[in-house]
This record gives structure tokens, sequence and C-alpha cells, in this order.
């Protein structure tokens, strides 16, 4: 369902993306872990098509995020870090003019309203006002407006950050429904989101993937935070060798 491919992204003279390729399977959840710089949220906007890439492409169910860039977004439900909201808007209204934008037929705008309601666990918010609303009820309503025109793709960057612990499950346990459903790339720099909810890893350090293994996998041989400690430790002369740096890290 995603299918990137040799992407890169410069900003004049800094390099932010080298040469990215992977891809997400239907029905998986897949995490994309790394430090904070490592070219995470880059890598998700060019993906959704926010941000053109400078080199390479991006296919969303066999559609090129360059060339059918409206293709793709009837396909994919992106939240950002932070979520685009009207805080003076209420719960309802908002996703109402979410549908609009999203240009949903009219014919399904009130049956995809209260899957989102239900999904998200807003029912009883809908006419809540969005600034009245804790954090995380504002991340379910970001999370409800990325799903509401019921893509097949949802992309999510750091989900779950600024959550207070009891929210952070209320999330992850929300993350692990769309299983199978619809495919899922979260973007985080918290391992145990990743453990808790995903099953593959991608780790990224420098704007190049260092390390990609299914959970399973890494849980046979090391945990998931020894294998990022030890690929995220590794000099900037190993990270930049390129297509081989997956299996060198892995070893």
């Amino acid at each position: 369902m995603i299918e990137v491919q040799g992407i890169e992204k410069r900003y004049g003279l800094f390099n932010a993306l080298k040469s990215l390729s992977f891809s997400v399977g239907k029905g998986e959840i897949v995490g994309f872990l790394g430090p904070n710089g490592a070219g995470k949220t880059t890598t998700m906007r060019v993906i959704t098509g926010f941000y053109p890439p400078t080199e390479g492409d991006v296919l969303i169910d066999g559609f090129s995020v360059t060339k059918n860039l409206d293709e793709v977004k009837k396909r994919i439900g992106y939240l950002p870090e932070t979520p685009p909201l009207y805080p003076e808007m209420t719960v309802e209204s908002y996703l109402k003019f979410v549908l609009q934008i999203k240009k949903t037929k009219k014919s399904d705008q009130k049956e995809n309203l209260e899957w989102a309601l239900e999904k998200c666990g807003l029912k009883n918010r809908r006419r809540s006002v969005i600034g009245t609303l804790s954090k995380g009820f504002r991340q379910r309503v970001g999370l409800a407006q990325a799903i509401i025109h019921r893509p097949p793709v949802i992309i999510l960057d750091e989900p779950t950050v600024g959550l207070d612990p009891l929210q952070i499950l209320d999330i992850r346990q929300l993350i692990q429904s769309f299983r199978g459903e619809h495919t899922l790339l979260l973007s985080t720099h918290i391992l145990s989101e990743v453990t808790a909810v995903c099953g593959r890893a991608i780790i990224i350090k420098s704007g190049r993937i260092v390390h990609e293994q299914s959970l399973e996998e890494s849980s046979q041989k090391k945990s998931l935070e020894e294998i990022f400690l030890e690929v995220i430790s590794k000099d900037d002369f190993e990270t930049n060798l390129g297509p081989d740096s997956k299996k060198l890290a892995s070893v």
C-alpha cells in the first residue's frame, strides 16, 4: 500500500533524506523510529504530498505522490504532530467541515461522521467545543479527521506526544483497532509506542534507514531498545555506507 522509492529531500546544501526506500503492506502497522532530527517528520510530509521529494517517488495504493496527488489524498489520512483543529468549533461541526474539504460524497457524509465518532470514542463529545477538551480528547478529534473519509492508508506523526499515561493507553488501543482494516505508518521516538502497537520497526538516522526488522524477530534476539541504541550510536561513517548499512546494523 505504501511504496517509498529512493526519495531524497534537499534544502539547499542540506540533504534531509538520502535515498530512502521502504514499503508497508496492506493491513500492517509499522513504526518509524529515530532520534529528533533524523528526518521522520520530513518523510511523513513527503509521503502525504505536503512536501515534494527532490528525487524519487512514493506510491500510495499504486498512485504516485508526484504525478497523481489528488488520487493519493483520497487514499490517505494524516495526523501531523500538531493536529489541525479549530478550537472555537464543536467536534461535530469541525468533522462536518473536514468531510466537505475532503470532498466526501454527500450520501456518505452522515454515515462517515457517525463511524468516526464511534471509532474515536467521541459520540458523547460531539457537541463539545474543541477548545474545552482535554489534550487526549483533542488528539482523538485529530485522529477522527484523519480517518473520516475512510482512507486505506493512515499516517500518524507522534500521536501520543504530550499525553498523560492513561491518555497514551487510550490512543494506543485506538491505533491497534485499525490493524488489518487500514495500513498504518506511525512515526515516533518513543520505543514503547512501537513495541505496544506495531508489527515491524524501521529505524532512521541522519536521513537514512539504519535498521528494519519485525518486532517478533527482534524480541527473539535483542530488545528494541537495545537495537535502537546500538544502531543510533554507530558513527556517521557506518550510517552513510548506503543500502548495506541495514545489514550491518542488524549484526
